[in-house]
């Protein structure tokens, strides 16, 4: 099929390749890059150390800060 042209395909032969590039075009858009690499070291104990926190750093609401930025929210 490395020739041929979509007027060559069957209808299942085109639905398999639709099929096929929708979902290398959705797994391009929503994938992940970083699967399968490592965390440097020094980002993995900040990291930890920031989830292990006991929240007591002040937070603002999201429109509070919308409304400092001029957003609509």
């Amino acid at each position: 099929m490395a020739d041929s042209t979509i007027s060559d395909l069957t209808v299942d032969e085109f639905k398999k390749l639709i099929r096929e590039v929708v979902l290398q075009t959705l797994s391009e858009i929503f994938g992940d890059p970083d699967q399968g690499l490592e965390l440097r070291e020094e980002f993995e104990v900040e990291l930890r150390r920031a989830l292990a926190a006991d929240g007591t750093r002040q937070t603002r609401p999201a429109q509070e800060v919308a409304a400092r930025l001029g957003l609509t929210w």
